[in-house]
């Protein structure tokens, strides 16, 4: 892997691996977007973090900043691999906890795209966008693997939820669908990396638990993505 380009959504999730491996701000990069890039080279290897950007000071978040992100960053950077880094919801009763990272494991999916019962639109508005093979690694880093699902905002109705159960989901993101979704478009691997700030089925308030949790689940993600930088840039692993 020559090129590692990671796609984040926010900042606080971001800084902790931008200062872990001292990565320069590149300041305009994508022009008039609001994209963000920071960039290093690392054992000789380029590694690039992308963030979706800032708008009245708040962090861009969801699939249509994510969207537009890892179009540009693709098309600028030419990556060899994606890595969609961030945090997630997850379920204390399928076993996860508050820190706890988890790798992608099959197809990414929209939990809140409901366009018909069945048939070419409904198929369309779920997606099941691929992600690469990531069992090895998970495997050889101790990392968890799960199911991700992908909706447009931090709480949910319990329509959103009986979908997630349904079809298996095992953590909830708000732009790993849509970043899957550009991804494939292009034929570029990509891996979602989700460290877990808050427990859907837990009892408390998703935001209020999201605030209080963010600096530790950022930090437990820097360690993961740390791991997964020397494990791309040495093993070479087969990711199709």
């Amino acid at each position: 892997m020559e090129k590692i380009c990671f796609i984040i959504a926010m900042h606080a999730e971001a800084q902790p691996l931008i200062e872990r491996y001292g990565l320069q701000h590149i300041q305009d990069y994508f022009g008039e977007l609001p994209t963000e890039l920071y960039r290093g080279v690392i054992n000789g290897k380029e590694l690039n973090i992308v963030l979706n950007g800032r708008m009245n000071g708040l962090d861009l978040i969801g699939c249509e900043a994510a969207t537009l992100t890892t179009e540009a960053a693709i098309m600028r950077l030419r990556p060899d691999i994606l890595i969609n880094a961030g945090t997630c919801g997850a379920f204390k009763s399928k076993g996860a906890a508050i820190g706890d990272v988890y790798l992608s494991n099959g197809p990414v999916m929209f939990h809140d795209r409901r366009v018909g019962e069945e048939g070419g639109w409904h198929d369309m508005g779920v997606g099941n966008y691929p992600t690469a093979d990531a069992r090895q690694m998970a495997k050889d880093l101790g990392l968890k693997l799960g199911k991700c699902t992908t909706g447009s905002s931090l709480d949910m109705t319990d329509t959103d939820l009986n979908i997630i159960l349904r079809e298996g989901g095992e953590l909830k993101d708000m732009e790993a669908g849509a970043i899957a979704y550009v991804a494939s478009l292009h034929k570029v691997p990509l891996i979602c990396v989700k460290s877990v700030t808050d427990l859907v089925d837990g009892g408390r308030a998703t935001e209020e638990e999201f605030h209080e949790n963010l600096h530790r689940s950022s930090a437990a993600l820097k360690d993961a993505c740390t791991k997964i930088v020397q494990y791309l840039m040495t093993e070479q692993p087969t990711l199709f």
